[in-house]
């Protein structure tokens, strides 16, 4: 019974550290961003693109059927091919996830920029605080001797 206090005790230690709760928030934060990057990709960037080239480009109904089931008539759509066990290679999926992926890294590269960024510009301000003075010259210095000589010999 002993063993399994112990145990439960240090899986709890283990779960509540911050930096156990600070990956959760990451992942969670992280499957929130990718939607809206998916939306992004989804909602804004392929109307841009569908206009630029003219025609309805969609990408994520575009696929390659390696062999279809013989006699099959039906419609060439992922979910009718898929259902009637068609060999399927969806290359349409693979490029909006690609393109999802390209903006993300994208997107956490300039966020990753602008706190080192900002980072760096702290340390700056800290470095200026935190500057020691500048060593006494040396004409200064020897004048100070020079000085504390001429007190001695008056005492």
């Amino acid at each position: 019974m002993s063993k399994k206090i112990g145990f439960i005790k240090e899986f709890r230690e283990f779960a509540v550290k911050g930096n156990m709760i600070d990956l959760a928030v990451g992942v969670i934060i992280g499957g929130a961003f990718s939607k809206i990057i998916d939306s992004l990709v989804r909602d804004v960037l392929m109307p841009v693109i569908n206009f630029i080239l003219g025609g309805d480009v969609d990408f994520s109904n575009k696929l390659l059927v390696l062999r279809a089931p013989e006699g099959y008539t039906g419609p060439q759509t992922q979910e009718a091919l898929s259902a009637a066990g068609a060999v399927v290679l969806y290359w349409g999926s693979f490029v909006t996830v690609f393109i999802n992926f390209v903006l993300l890294a994208f997107v956490v590269f300039i966020m990753v920029k602008m706190i080192n960024r900002m980072r760096d510009s702290l340390h700056r301000e800290q470095e200026v605080v935190t500057v020691a003075p500048a060593p006494t010259p040396e004409d200064i210095q020897l004048l100070r001797e020079i000085r504390d000589a001429l007190k001695q010999q008056q005492k």
